[in-house]
């Protein structure tokens, strides 16, 4: 009988609205708790059926109206009405099922049913395909080059080469890049030459940063990519604040950040994301979740399905994509750039890929990966060969073309080396130059300091640094 009220009372009460001339169905539902007899049911029993029935529909509709008064209720908050439940539901700390990953080629470089994607030219794909393999081929000669004791410090990007180039490819020359340490590749789409690229891994007097900085710690003002950051996160913040300058000063541009999933778990990121929400910057956040933090697997960096949750915690909108296919990444970037200049907002893309190489050249990764782990990822999600197939399907490349490619890109690696290690150092003066126009007194202590200890110790300072 009460469900059957429950299910009926719209009904009920239309009727004793449109008989007893009442304003409205809730007019009918107070007539009828004012008027007929109240108290406990058992009080209220009567011989009569009719009576019992009004009874019985009183108690009822009191039930159905003080719930339904309960939960209409709202909390009128920052931010946006609340609902109240009577009920305890607790937030789930994950879902049922994994974010999928958007991708356009399956793991052989076929181009999936169905699958959307950005229309790439043959110009476009052509270069996008040369230039990964142009750093791949840059990243195994300096590694080398570390090795034979010519360079102090590397390291590559292997396995993320459709990262660094699809997505640099996806934006505008005058997007402002905030680069982690592996996405030398955003630069070499953009022009930055082989020359300049050892210049700065010798620190040669033709470095930008005049030999300040570790290898592989590349900056280009001309090519608005930010001088890279050795300390983890530190470039999520600014480019934010980039962003939100660009967005004030009218630009039709945006700020890009990469990081890695260790990078996720530093206090910045966090900062960072609820920064952009907050104030509505154009800005993307690219992670390369690789899968290690040098040896810190992403088990023991958090509980969470990724990174790409991560987002929706503070308003970010957020997407997840395999960072191995390059028709994806470029697909992906170019439809978040859109969108975060045009609607002002920040982006958050989580790209799904595997670091081949080891962290660095003071790395062995084989201490806590297994060799079979790396060499499978290397060979069955391989992006470049998988880029490859799809370019060679369209008729865009051949063998010929593969190995003209190479042939250049070799020779041209080997001139650059061969000039950057013979030209000269920077002066010593640049250690303490570019900051102060007119240096404090601490740093002339410690230059005066530096030069007598090479005064005092002749023999262990390098003898081709002027000073």
């Amino acid at each position: 009988m009460a469900q059957h009220l429950r299910s009926s009372k719209p009904t009920f009460l239309n009727v004793l609205r449109h008989s007893l001339a009442f304003g409205s169905p809730s007019h009918a539902s107070r007539h009828l708790r004012h008027n007929l007899p109240h108290g406990p049911l058992s009080t209220r029993v009567s011989p009569n059926p009719i009576t019992r029935l009004c009874n019985t529909m009183v108690d009822t509709l009191s039930s159905i109206g003080s719930h339904e008064d309960a939960n209409s209720q709202v909390m009128d908050f920052p931010g946006g009405k609340v609902s109240f439940t009577p009920e305890i539901h607790f937030i789930s700390e994950s879902n049922e099922e994994r974010v999928p990953c958007y991708r356009v080629l399956d793991d052989n470089g076929q181009q999936l049913p169905n699958s959307q994607f950005v229309p790439v030219s043959k110009e476009i794909a052509v270069k996008m395909y040369s230039d990964m393999v142009t750093l791949q081929m840059m990243d195994n000669i300096f590694y080398e080059a570390q090795r034979q004791g010519r360079l102090s410090f590397y390291a590559t990007a292997y396995g993320e080469e459709a990262i660094n180039i699809a997505s640099a490819a996806a934006l505008s020359p005058d997007d402002v890049i905030f680069p982690q340490y592996r996405e030398p590749g955003v630069l070499l789409w953009r022009g930055f030459t082989l020359q300049e690229f050892a210049n700065q891994c010798f620190g040669n007097k033709s470095d930008y940063g005049k030999g300040r900085q570790m290898p592989v710690h590349y900056g280009s003002n001309k090519l608005n990519y930010f001088t890279v950051s050795a300390t983890i996160a530190t470039q999520l913040p600014n480019a934010v604040g980039a962003a939100y300058s660009l967005k004030m000063d009218g630009k039709d541009a945006c700020a890009v950040t990469f990081f890695g999933d260790g990078g996720s778990s530093e206090g910045d990121f966090h900062a960072a994301m609820n920064f952009a929400a907050v104030m509505e910057a154009p800005v993307l956040f690219i992670c390369r979740n690789n899968g290690w933090a040098i040896s810190t697997p992403t088990s023991d960096q958090f509980r969470s399905d990724g990174v790409v949750v991560k987002g929706r915690a503070y308003g970010v909108r957020s997407l997840r994509v395999d960072g191995n296919d390059a028709l994806a990444m470029y697909s992906a970037v170019h439809e978040a750039r859109e969108m975060a200049i045009r609607e002002h907002r920040p982006i958050l893309i989580e790209a799904l890929t595997y670091r081949v190489g080891h962290h660095s050249t003071s790395d062995d990764s084989t201490r806590y990966r297994s060799a079979d782990e790396i060499e499978w990822w290397n060979k069955a999600r391989n992006p470049l060969s998988r880029f490859r197939t799809w370019v060679e399907s369209n008729g865009w490349w051949s063998d010929e073309a593969e190995s003209d490619l190479r042939s250049r890109i070799k020779k041209d690696m080997l001139e650059a080396i061969r000039v950057a290690e013979k030209t000269e150092k920077p002066n010593l003066n640049h250690m303490f130059s570019d900051v102060y126009d007119v240096p404090p007194l601490n740093l002339r202590e410690q230059e005066l300091l530096v030069r007598q200890a090479i005064k005092s110790h002749p023999q262990d300072y390098p003898s081709d640094v002027p000073l």
